[in-house]
């Protein structure tokens, strides 16, 4: 399936398709969350609104809500790297879009809150297709390796893009952040076209996209421990993770800093999780997955809701270099134990419902937090948010013991 070195300890990096698409797609991430810190202030700065920049965050998933459920069904049925392809393109397309509208000064809210539409609508299909494509890189034996592996890459390109982007923003326009996003996506095309893969022949299909569906549903369902794990993703992700969607605003409004220290601030969000990620793709052959998962999730509750009291900005950073740690330590966990259990027949479609309630329930949650923000503060909205989250833990243990004995 893939060409792979023969050293002891390199684990997913022993496959060169992995590594391949490993550090382009590490630089197209660099990236991705520059753009992700220069939009949120973008909006900031169009609507002088913390629900617009929770609006903003919410019409980017949307089409993840919308369409991620039939487009699993499509991923199980063609080639994947090609479809990753077509989705890159036509998500830098939209990066240099944003830019060249920044540049000639004719942004408006509705343009980017159109184009926020159109790159969910890409991100329902591009989500699912890159959860299932690792597979076929590296084979089941190194998934969590590669699955921890992806996450402390992206959570590294966490650490330099918002550092990146703040100090751009400072020094020229967030339009700088936009292109050269866009211009980061050569990378990760580049490894897709030299990424060398057994020729792709399409499955004979005898069901329908509907039954195709109901099939996955009928899996999720008859396993306590995956149908766990997708209702606790989804309770994190309309509660928990909006945290970073209102990273502007407790920026600006309650640790009163600039676009500086809130891209140090998206940073130690970073730093944290890297190392979470990192710890574990090193031990995670020796973590009991199910217990773990459990743990993590009840401390990245716990330190949101510490977060919210902190009204230093050094303070701050402490708290929320933990809170990545734990947080990407849970989602990592949750998604290893999914694909792990998942026949590879359904992969894509149960990975689709990963990123419907992952990300495609995102749009419910910045909703929400931006909401609660504009009433009553940001620190509510997110101390709020943790506390539903500890919730969910404490039933997701008591409730599904088997999920506690998953090694």
């Amino acid at each position: 399936m893939t060409d792979v070195v023969r050293r002891p300890g390199l684990g997913a990096l022993a496959h060169r398709n992995f590594r391949l698409f490993f550090f382009g797609q590490g630089i197209s991430l660099i990236g991705t969350w520059m753009q992700a810190v220069a939009l949120g202030w973008l909006v900031l700065e169009l609507t002088n609104s913390a629900f617009a920049v929770g609006l903003n965050q919410a019409l980017r998933s949307l089409g993840v809500l919308v369409f991620t459920l039939y487009a699993g069904v499509v991923v199980d049925r063609v080639d994947k790297r090609r479809l990753i392809v077509w989705t890159q393109v036509l998500q830098m397309l939209e990066a240099l879009v944003l830019a060249l509208l920044v540049w000639t000064k004719s942004a408006t809210t509705w343009q980017v809150m159109a184009l926020a539409v159109l790159f969910g609508i890409v991100s329902a299909f591009d989500i699912p297709a890159r959860q299932a494509f690792l597979v076929e890189l590296v084979g089941r034996d190194n998934l969590m390796n590669a699955i921890a592996l992806n996450s402390s890459m992206f959570n590294a390109a966490r650490i330099v893009g918002p550092a990146v982007a703040g100090v751009l923003i400072g020094a020229t326009d967030v339009g700088m952040c936009f292109f050269l996003n866009g211009i980061s996506y050569v990378a990760v095309l580049a490894s897709l076209f030299t990424i060398r893969l057994p020729r792709f022949v399409p499955r004979v299909q005898q069901y329908s996209a509907w039954v195709g569906f109901r099939q996955a549903v009928t899996f999720i369902r008859s396993d306590p421990r995956v149908s766990t794990i997708v209702l606790l993703v989804a309770v994190f992700s309309v509660f928990g993770f909006p945290f970073l969607v209102l990273m502007p605003v407790v920026a600006r409004d309650v640790v009163r800093t600039s676009a500086r220290g809130y891209g140090l601030l998206m940073a130690a969000v970073g730093v944290g999780a890297m190392l979470g990620a990192l710890a574990l793709a090193l031990g995670g052959r020796r973590v009991k997955q199910g217990r773990a998962l459990l743990q993590s999730g009840a401390a990245f509750a716990a330190l949101l809701v510490g977060f919210a009291l902190v009204r230093s900005f050094a303070l701050a950073l402490l708290l929320l270099a933990l809170t990545g740690c734990a947080m990407i330590i849970t989602t990592a966990l949750g998604n290893t134990m999914l694909q792990t259990l998942v026949p590879d027949a359904l992969r894509g479609r149960v990975m689709a419902f990963y990123a419907f309630v992952f990300v495609g329930m995102a749009p419910l949650g910045a909703f929400q937090a931006g909401f609660v923000a504009e009433h009553h503060g940001a620190p509510v909205a997110i101390a709020m948010g943790g506390v539903a989250c500890l919730i969910a833990m404490a039933v997701a243990a008591w409730a599904a013991p088997e999920l506690r004995r998953t090694a």
